[in-house]
């Protein structure tokens, strides 16, 4: 489940690129972590991921990446988990009959992947009798940013699980600590059922639900390599959460408690507690300098930044967006967000960072009437045929090879060649060699904003936009 965005970790995480296609941990995104941690061929088919239409080719670009194949389905609109699960268990129905699905969120962290494909092994002898499994994390301390599980005390026959006797919502200090004291478990929000199963129970629970996705289903299509929801009708389903619609009311919920490392990293400060630091409690990403401070969350994404005397701050620069927070006043982020939202701040969705199937951008400068791009283009990656209303371009090639088509004459550009586009003629650019295709773009005109494009062609089907 990849669909979801959130604002807890601004300025890095925004609506068209949020946390879990970031690289918070490691070389890879969460997202990409997630995949490679069920690619075991004895235990798993390929992965069904279920985003959004903003995020398609964002899914595809990590998957390759990483050299990973999944079937790609996309929600047209944004209703929580349910409607995914819901959708997500038909997909594997279609290649499966008998199917058991594992339903994980695509931001969590789990450092040991062999302890978790044991504890899904564990879980199978439970679901071969009906139940839906969720799992339920030993508390190594008495969190509040988690919602909890009480267990029955005994176990449900030799499964090493045990049913559900309540859930309960993110508690204040004072709970969280009887929480614990208690047995309670952190709700990892990871599920283990039959597919079929899993239906019967919302078709139980949700049922007008479960047949507005069914008709989405039903009604899908394939657009290149995505499999496409019906639109009108996974727009009627009920926007819900599976726990709220389902595990948190049925009586077939057992819990498989886990004792291995887990974070859905829902804020700065629990990276910082996942984070490698120095002697002082520091954590940096990036070009970033800390003198004579402690106990500091320190990521920069180009801008080299130092911190000096300081202790105890969350500092995130991203190019575009500075912010600096202590680790004690984090909760006030969303409300931060909020205001910051009613001013009209792009910055909340849009980093200058933008990526697109054939590669991605990145805006260097802008002004009342110009704009400067570094356009990046993958090997065999060709933007759409198109037009411009009110900008001319000028194009200068400082890496690779660029194939440049202008009102249908085509030219080859090299390393420190350049073009210029009318404004008005329709022109498309191409990378036909092996190695990234690397140009300087810089826009003049009245109005510069990405929706001044009339496409004519495209390989990836955004005629629509």
């Amino acid at each position: 489940m990849c669909g979801g965005h959130g604002t807890r970790m601004w300025p890095a995480s925004r609506t068209e690129r949020p946390k879990q296609f970031l690289r918070l941990i490691g070389e890879w995104s969460t997202f990409q972590q997630t995949v490679s941690r069920v690619h075991d061929d004895e235990l798993f088919e390929d992965p069904i991921c279920m985003t959004n239409e903003q995020y398609r080719f964002i899914v595809a670009e990590q998957l390759r990446e990483i050299g990973r194949k999944a079937r790609i389905v996309i929600e047209p609109a944004r209703r929580d988990s349910a409607p995914a699960v819901c959708a997500g268990c038909l997909v594997a129905l279609e290649a499966a009959p008998d199917a058991i699905v594992l339903c994980v969120p695509a931001d969590h962290h789990i450092a040991d992947r062999e302890a978790f494909l044991a504890s899904i092994k564990t879980a199978l002898a439970a679901v071969s009798s009906g139940h839906v499994v969720t799992f339920g994390v030993k508390p190594s301390s008495p969190e509040t940013a988690y919602g909890y599980i009480e267990p029955s005390k005994s176990e449900f026959g030799k499964t090493s699980t045990f049913k559900v006797k309540k859930f309960v919502e993110k508690p204040n200090q004072h709970l969280a600590e009887e929480y614990v004291r208690k047995g309670y478990l952190w709700n990892a929000g990871m599920f283990l059922a039959d597919a079929n199963a899993f239906l019967d129970e919302i078709d139980r629970f949700v049922p007008e639900l479960k047949r507005t996705v069914e008709t989405a289903a039903c009604s899908a299509a394939t657009d290149l390599d995505f499999l496409r929801l019906d639109a009108d009708a996974f727009e009627r389903a009920e926007s819900i959460s599976i726990d709220y619609a389902v595990i948190e009311k049925s009586d077939r919920v057992l819990v498989l408690p886990i004792d291995y490392e887990w974070s859905d990293i829902g804020s700065w400060t629990a990276l910082w507690n996942l984070s490698e630091k120095d002697d002082r409690g520091n954590a940096v990403q990036g070009d970033v300098y800390v003198f004579d401070g402690h106990n500091n969350y320190v990521r920069s994404n180009g801008t080299m930044t130092c911190l000096i005397g300081v202790d105890g701050l969350v500092v995130i620069a991203t190019g575009d967006v500075v912010t600096v927070i202590p680790h004690d006043k984090l909760h006030q982020l969303n409300s931060v967000v909020d205001e910051l939202r009613k001013d009209g701040r792009p910055e909340l969705d849009s980093h200058r960072e933008q990526y697109r199937p054939w590669g991605h951008y990145v805006t260097v400068d802008r002004g009342d009437r110009y704009q400067v791009k570094r356009i990046m283009v993958e090997p065999e990656g060709r933007l759409s045929l198109q037009k411009h209303f009110h900008r001319s371009e000028h194009w200068v090639v400082v890496r690779g090879t660029a194939l440049v088509s202008i009102d249908g004459k085509q030219s080859v550009l090299s390393e420190n060649e350049s073009v210029y586009i009318p404004l008005g003629s329709q022109h498309r650019l191409e990378n036909p060699g092996k190695v990234t295709l690397e140009l300087i773009e810089v826009q003049s005109g009245s109005y510069l904003d990405e929706d001044d494009i009339v496409r004519y062609d495209d390989a990836y089907n955004r005629l629509e936009s």
